[in-house]
């Protein structure tokens, strides 16, 4: 396949992923039945990103690991063991995408381990993105580039605020065993503060690529003096 469709194809499955799963996070204005099936499309869009990035697996044991390929190594590794478990978890509480594994590992198990770890793909699903972002971002313009990061810091300042104000942390931490959904939010309201969530992780993605990326030269100028 042409290396420019290819990357075509690349940049179209991100996409997929990225609005799947803001719609995957909005079980209150889905529904069970759509979410399930939507689960079904992330975990195919998902098998489908690993295939085509498979030579990236296989250059996981060559050349050096500086501290951004750590980086993004860790947030890969762990965004698909949490993508998978999800989806496992998933698959046990099913009654309508795929009911005949309905019970595949305890209910009670399944449930609590699909909202935590929902969550925790949503905020590694951010932090991948703005690590991929960083090579966009450095490659604009001064100017341009000092604005696009002052409108994320603002994005990820208001991320936050609903990130504390809908308690968050409390399903990441397995602090509660059901998901405390909003039935009476308009359901535009749910998109925009879902996406301003993942714009905070997104951004915190992108200053840990930066710091990783300053790390990485000063510890070259200092092997030069």
């Amino acid at each position: 396949m042409p290396v420019k469709r290819k990357n075509m194809i690349k940049r179209i499955v991100d996409t997929g992923l990225t609005v799947i799963l803001l719609c995957l996070m909005a079980y209150q204005v889905t529904g069970e039945a759509l979410h399930e099936w939507l689960g079904i499309g992330m975990t195919l869009l998902v098998i489908l990103h690993q295939v085509l990035n498979i030579r990236w697996y296989g250059a996981l044991f060559n050349g050096k690991y500086h501290a951004l390929r750590v980086a993004q190594t860790a947030v890969n590794l762990l965004l698909l063991l949490s993508f998978a478990l999800t989806a496992f978890c998933g698959m046990a509480m099913s009654s309508k995408a795929v009911p005949f594994l309905y019970g595949i590992a305890p209910v009670s198990f399944a449930r609590q381990t699909h909202l935590s770890l929902s969550h925790w793909s949503f905020v590694l699903m951010g932090l991948h993105l703005g690590i991929h972002l960083t090579v966009m971002v450095s490659k604009m313009p001064g100017k341009t580039r000092k604005a696009m990061t002052a409108l994320f810091c603002a994005a990820a300042a208001a991320g936050l605020f609903f990130f504390l104000k809908n308690r968050i942390y409390n399903y990441l931490f397995f602090r509660v065993p059901f998901a405390l959904l909003d039935y009476e939010k308009p359901p535009v309201i749910v998109f925009i503060e879902n996406i301003l969530m993942l714009l905070l992780f997104t951004f915190a993605g992108l200053m840990l690529a930066r710091l990783c990326k300053k790390g990485k030269k000063a510890k070259s100028d200092i092997t030069k003096q």
